[in-house]
């Protein structure tokens, strides 16, 4: 999850909100791609995961990638958080999750040497200390009582707040993890293009992504089950946001929004104070009930809009939220997929052209079905393979227009990232499908083997 933002004068005029979001836009020529990936770290010798501190801990992570390999220190009340490098930081999910979110790149190929780098590094400390990571999009064995807790005060009122406004909430913030890709757009009608295209193609991400079939040391009934747990989590700041396929969408639209969607906090100096459930229409006002006669920064609407949960979002830039956590073949098909169908002008009017007619009703039932039945999901009489078969097809076409090169030359674009969802389309079949198949299997039902078998 974001960390804190910094900067940004005083909220003067609502105007201000809407430009926050309009000063994101950004030639062609400099639109970048960050990735992020979420994995699980756990013991090696007791398989349970790891906790903030000790020997084998989270913090020994922290502390060995900062000493070994140039990080510097992200601290918070005196606790280390985070670490930061060359425009790429690692930050912790509530249950210690390690997140990599990496630095604004030009290429898929710089995407993955990054993703690379990362878990080499990752490892090299983790082996020392005898932990592992995992990328799956569940924790596949692990209750809520055995994960840990980090250190972090938005994390504390958020779990606090979980069960008031959902089901799901506490299981999304300790036992889940995602790959997602930020990209850019141009300008308002470029926002509103993409926005439409990621929001109605979002099912098929989590259909090709969809990596969690376990939860609690047994099967869900889902292919994935974070997918289906994002569906009961808080109505207020996720879903499918129908409102934006209708007339009239914009920066504005979307301003207002998020102003309806209640507060978490209002972050001052180094310090989370409680606003769960307040306006951010009465802060403007000076009338929130947290800080009496105070009014906000843009600092604190930026810190706004990172507490907003759906399928996909904007800030200054747009985030891809709806894949499953996974192998190293996907960290780097995730980039693939969206840039091939976003950065590309034919690629994306060829998207907008497979999604446009789909109604609200069916977007929201394919989401539904990507998290139940993966890729053999379907809903209104449109199966998901079908969708993701055109929808791969396309953005092949547009990393192939992109046609940026990689290895000095030798690789004439970034197609061959798309090979592990190529793959799942042929086959048909969600990478949760293997695991299944292996658990019924070979595994005999022994889910411990996952470990092993999947860890980086």
């Amino acid at each position: 999850m974001s960390i804190p933002q910094s900067g940004g004068g005083p909220i003067t005029h609502q105007d201000q909100l809407a430009q926050f979001l309009e000063d994101g836009c950004k030639p062609r020529d400099a639109w970048k791609i960050g990735t992020e990936h979420e994995k699980f770290g756990y013991c090696q010798d007791t398989l349970n995961p790891l906790p903030y501190e000790g020997p084998r801990s989270i913090l020994a992570m922290l502390e060995g990638l900062r000493d070994r390999f140039n990080w510097t220190e992200v601290r918070e009340a005196g606790n280390l958080i985070g670490l930061e490098r060359d425009g790429a930081n690692i930050s912790l999910e509530p249950g210690g999750q390690f997140e990599l979110s990496g630095a604004p790149l030009d290429s898929i190929h710089q995407t993955c040497d990054e993703v690379n780098e990362h878990l080499r590094e990752v490892k090299d400390v983790a082996d020392g200390i005898g932990a592992r990571f995992i990328g799956l999009g569940a924790a596949p064995e692990w209750t809520h009582d055995q994960m840990p807790v980090m250190p972090k005060g938005r994390y504390k009122l958020m779990t606090d707040y979980m069960d008031k406004v959902g089901t799901h909430g506490k299981q999304m913030m300790y036992r889940t993890c995602t790959v997602q890709v930020n990209l850019d757009f141009a300008d308002e009608a470029d926002m509103v293009q993409k926005f439409r295209v990621a929001l109605a193609l979002q099912p098929v991400a989590t259909a090709l992504f969809a990596n969690s079939p376990f939860f609690e040391g047994k099967p869900n009934g889902h292919k994935s089950w974070r997918s289906r747990i994002w569906r009961d989590l808080d109505p207020a700041r996720t879903g499918m946001l129908p409102f934006v396929f209708e007339d009239g969408m914009g920066f504005e639209r979307y301003v207002q929004y998020a102003l309806d969607v209640p507060m978490y906090f209002v972050y001052r100096d180094g310090e989370y104070i409680d606003a769960l459930g307040q306006s951010f229409r009465d802060f403007m006002q000076g009338k929130l009930p947290a800080l009496p006669g105070e009014t906000p920064t843009l600092s604190d609407w930026a810190d706004h809009l990172t507490t907003i949960f759906p399928e996909a979002r904007i800030k200054q830039y747009m985030e891809m939220r709806g894949a499953d956590g996974g192998p190293w073949r996907r960290l780097c098909a995730l980039p693939a997929f969206w840039v091939g169908l976003m950065y590309d002008k034919g690629s994306l009017d060829a998207a907008w052209d497979l999604v446009k007619n789909l109604n609200a009703d069916t977007r929201e039932g394919l989401r539904v079905a990507a998290s139940v039945k993966g890729l053999q999901g379907e809903a209104g009489g449109v199966k998901l393979l079908d969708l993701a078969r055109e929808a791969v097809k396309i953005a092949e076409a547009g990393l192939k227009a992109r046609a940026r090169a990689g290895n000095a030359g030798l690789v004439p674009d970034e197609t061959h990232f798309l090979n592990a969802l190529q793959e799942s389309v042929e086959e048909g079949r969600s990478p949760a499908c293997e695991l299944l198949a292996k658990y019924d299997g070979e595994w005999n039902g022994d889910l411990s083997r996952i470990y092993a078998e999947y860890s980086y």
